[in-house]
């Protein structure tokens, strides 16, 4: 399903590590990475020469990591700005995933391609799977590590039930028919939207649970049809992104699957959506399949 994707890299060591952790991403069909560096300076035709002969060093070592772990490579480098020419190389190459590295919560959570991950996840038209990278202390030091995906792992699966979550969900029902087995499919109940509901009508609150329970159901029933053999329904009320991030830690996920807009989806907002805010702050890698934008 995900065949041909696109690595972002930056050259840096925390590279090499995303790098090292997409391994089980061949159980999804992935034969061929294009392996892709921006060197951000389209109008200094110059330096585009020396900054490439600079990166391929670097690049000749990562490629030599995805050869090693049985993935034809090719190497792609742009002259302009990542957002720019990662969308261009997508295209170009009609990828069918894109993977980056993110450092995540905080003042670090723009320190991989080139400070341009948020810029990436507001403008992805492409499904993208950001890898967290976690911060440890080595001989005195910080340094990055990155947990290696495992698909023997249970995948949680966010949905608020829109379009975009649909779409999100027919990727999961691809993962099941490849060999996916544990799943876990979470519905989130917003209380700060629901609270004069609770208040004024508390049996329409039940009725709303009652409705979303038997939706979550309805998924499960085409995951087990399709191969699936515990998928588990999680209904929970709270505020979002705490309450996905609690359920994250809860059981062994390998990684947390959603759209990238939701029902509230508004193009200026992106940036504060439930997504972009899991993707800051859980400890898990997230794969966020886009809205169909017109």
């Amino acid at each position: 399903m995900y065949e041909k994707i696109v690595v972002a890299s930056d050259l840096s060591e925390a590279a090499n590590h995303v790098i090292n952790s997409i391994q089980d991403l061949k159980k999804f069909g992935t034969r061929e990475v294009i392996l892709f560096h921006a060197l951000g300076i389209r109008h200094f035709h110059a330096l585009q020469y020396d900054l490439a002969r600079f990166a391929e060093p670097a690049l000749a070592e990562q490629e030599e990591l995805l050869r090693r772990s049985g993935f034809s490579v090719k190497v792609a480098i742009g002259p302009d700005g990542v957002v720019r020419e990662l969308q261009k190389v997508v295209e170009e190459e009609k990828a069918s995933l894109v993977v980056i590295g993110t450092h995540g919560r905080g003042m670090a959570f723009d320190a991989l391609i080139g400070g341009q991950a948020h810029k990436i996840m507001h403008s992805a038209t492409f499904p993208l799977l950001v890898i967290r990278l976690h911060l440890v202390e080595e001989t005195g030091k910080l340094k990055s590590a990155a947990d290696c995906l495992s698909f023997s792992k249970k995948i949680l699966y966010v949905t608020d039930f829109s379009e975009t979550a649909q779409r999100a969900f027919s990727h999961l029902e691809k993962m099941v028919e490849l060999g996916i087995k544990r799943i876990s499919l979470l519905h989130v109940q917003d209380r700060t939207k629901m609270s004069s509901i609770e208040k004024h009508l508390p049996r329409l609150l039940d009725e709303f649970d009652a409705i979303d329970t038997q939706r979550l159901e309805r998924l499960k029933n085409s995951l087990t049809a399709k191969g699936a053999q515990e998928v588990d329904v999680l209904l929970k009320h709270g505020m979002p992104v705490a309450e996905i991030l609690k359920v994250s830690k809860d059981d062994d996920y390998s990684f947390i699957l959603m759209g990238s807009q939701g029902r509230g989806y508004v193009k200026e907002s992106f940036l504060g959506s439930v997504s972009n805010n899991v993707v800051r702050q859980a400890s898990l890698p997230v794969l966020l399949i886009p809205a169909l934008r017109g």
